[in-house]
């Protein structure tokens, strides 16, 4: 059985990590089939958007898969780090945006792989926390730098230095997620966002994203920069022409991603 299954519908790619038995933590086998899919979403042009989420009604993921790690020597808790990092990045990486589905636990490993998406969606009885420092380690797949990036220096370091967890409400009074929502409706805001998303031209959409993250960490002068060029690629594009056309012939665009 897959540890990660991904699926495919309407221009949106759906990614869920199957190991509810273990709060879907990841162990080496699964940070490499999670590696293998979002190589290939990065060079998928059919889809537009990407939902990331966890089997069952438990958690999105408890982070690193302890009972492996118990097992393993130096140089293999080395590889498995790198092997979180990598992918984590990879995600952060991809042309499309990405949404977190958070259906559940969001610990350590599994709050850093929802701080590489794009947006974040909680149910209520969510519990989220970058927890490493009580296992006497630190968050390594990008905790300490995305969740300060996000909500600021002092903040970031009393969550992370505490361990502290937190509920889906404090998630969103803290600015980590972008909303919390009943189990029932998760997907459907996710999937409504996500939709919103769609409808707009996706060569537009992934310029835009590439020049809001990109232009974020650098001077002003130099986003500017950033941003003039993400337009230049848009420039000679067919959907842009289509645009064009859809609006003086009063019906809604055909955006093909060219």
């Amino acid at each position: 059985m897959s540890k990660v299954i991904y699926e495919e519908n309407n221009h949106i790619g759906y990614v869920t990590f199957n190991r509810p038995e273990s709060l879907n933590c990841f162990d080496f086998e699964t940070l490499n089939q999670l590696q293998e899919i979002v190589d290939s979403l990065h060079i998928n042009n059919e889809v537009r958007v990407v939902i990331f989420t966890g089997a069952g009604e438990k958690a999105f993921s408890a982070g690193a898969d302890l009972k492996e790690r118990k097992t393993l020597n130096q140089t293999e808790v080395k590889r498995n780090v790198k092997a979180i990092r990598d992918v984590f990045s990879a995600i952060a990486a991809l042309p499309q945006p990405t949404i977190a589905a958070i259906n559940g636990y969001a610990l350590g490993g599994g709050l850093e792989l929802a701080l590489a998406c794009d947006f974040r969606y909680a149910v209520q009885s969510a519990t989220l926390g970058l927890t490493e420092v009580s296992w006497a380690i630190i968050p390594g797949a990008g905790g300490t730098q995305r969740l300060t990036r996000l909500i600021g220096t002092s903040k970031a370091m009393e969550l992370i230095l505490t361990a502290k967890k937190f509920d889906a409400e404090e998630a969103l009074q803290l600015g980590v997620v972008n909303g919390v929502a009943e189990r029932s409706e998760l997907f459907s805001i996710c999937e409504k966002l996500a939709y919103a998303i769609t409808a707009n031209g996706p060569i537009a959409v992934q310029q835009a994203k590439y020049a809001i993250l990109h232009g974020s960490e650098v001077s002003l002068q130099s986003g500017l920069a950033i941003e003039q060029k993400a337009y230049e690629v848009i420039i000679p594009t067919k959907d842009r022409i289509e645009a064009l056309e859809a609006f003086a012939e009063k019906r809604k665009p055909n955006f093909k991603g060219k």
